[in-house]
């Protein structure tokens, strides 16, 4: 096999494209005092009640996101900012940085100082804990931490012009796909891992999981990609433009999008993996800046009944049982859904599909 060699002729035109597309989002998300932040440089922020003991009558929460939950937030952040000042008085502003999963980790790990984090898996919050950076235990909670769950999906044109149905399609010669770079995007190792273990389960209905099934497998959806963006955003973006026939992505991220009035068909493999996304206060920085209480409070919130029908209205599913039975509906749920687990836990990924010598790099090598 050879390495594929990417089209760059729409990278400019991508980018200017995704630029916009974040600004009218914003642009027509809350009204809430924000700011935002690149999530690559330290954030400065003193609240003074740390020293004097007194509740301000202002605060600031730094927030280091995965762009995806982007929109979630716009809606999210003015309901929490009016129950905080209803509970407490106390009037709160958001400084904002949106960045891919891995990135946004990374960018917090080298000074960026965000009070909370939403990333994309598990994975990247256990880089924040490895840093010493959070120090408590993410995991407690009725839900271990995550805030909202999804499943990795394929969306086609409106009326799915070439048919697609299951992974199989999507590997037929001249389908063009797009999905992120999982170097840089948690999200995009959710699609890497929903391939592969599509492949594991294709291979256990043939007679034994065979992981060499599951790298061809994986290495002949790869052999038509057409795009590997930065983050699941970006990747979005270049498929509203025109680029590409299939997209591997969320199945929130499809439904946020048909939502607005872009169509779209959205096509359940068989075989998918659950997605979970997790949430947590960054311990470090929120002892510095004097937000640890409000900050413990906006994680706690995310998974309470408001948060998590605005997640819903995302195109996400709740993890709050009460929210999710009343909108079951609107999800379809594949015979073959398995989880990180099924993989062998997010330790046992890293080391089979996105060490040095992975299953991933050799895909990509042409291996």
């Amino acid at each position: 096999m050879h390495q594929r060699k990417y089209r760059t002729r729409y990278a400019l035109v991508i980018l200017l494209f995704t630029c916009i597309l974040s600004v009218v989002l914003t642009a027509c998300g809350s009204g809430a005092s924000q700011q935002k932040v690149a999530g690559t440089k330290p954030v400065e922020v003193k609240n003074t009640s740390v020293s004097t003991g007194k509740t301000d009558p202002e605060v600031t929460l730094v927030i280091g996101a995965y762009s995806v939950v982007k929109d979630a937030l716009q809606d999210i952040l003015p309901k929490f900012q009016a129950y905080w000042e209803a509970k407490t008085g106390q009037h709160v502003k958001f400084q904002e940085s949106y960045e891919a999963s891995g990135t946004q980790a990374r960018a917090i790990v080298g000074g960026f100082e965000a009070d909370v984090t939403l990333l994309a898996m598990e994975g990247d919050i256990d880089k924040l804990t490895k840093a010493g950076l959070i120090t408590h235990d993410w995991k407690q909670g009725p839900s271990q931490g995550m805030v909202t769950d999804s499943v990795v999906v394929l969306g086609t044109r409106e009326g799915n012009p070439l048919g697609i149905k299951d992974w199989e399609d999507i590997m037929k010669p001249g389908v063009k796909v797009l999905y992120p770079n999982p170097k840089t995007s948690g999200g995009a190792q959710w699609d890497i891992n929903a391939i592969y273990g599509a492949g594991l389960k294709a291979s256990e209905e043939k007679g034994g999981k065979d992981p060499a099934y599951a790298k061809q497998f994986l290495a002949r959806v790869h052999n038509n990609i057409e795009s590997l963006d930065k983050s699941g955003r970006a990747s979005m973006a270049a498929f509203e433009y025109g680029v590409g026939d299939v997209i591997v992505t969320y199945e929130n991220e499809l439904i946020a999008r048909i939502k607005k009035g872009v169509q779209y068909d959205i096509i359940t493999p068989k075989n998918t993996i659950r997605i979970e996304n997790p949430a947590a206060w960054i311990d470090k920085n929120v002892d510095k800046h004097g937000t640890r209480e409000i900050a413990e409070a906006f994680i706690a919130y995310l998974g309470e009944e408001e948060a998590q029908k605005a997640f819903a209205d995302a195109g996400f599913r709740p993890v709050n049982p009460a929210v999710l039975a009343q909108v079951k509906d609107q999800y379809t749920t594949p015979a073959g859904l398995f989880d990180i687990e099924y993989l062998g836990g997010w330790d046992e990924v890293r080391n089979t599909l996105y060490s040095k010598h992975g299953v991933w790099y050799q895909v990509l090598a042409g291996q």
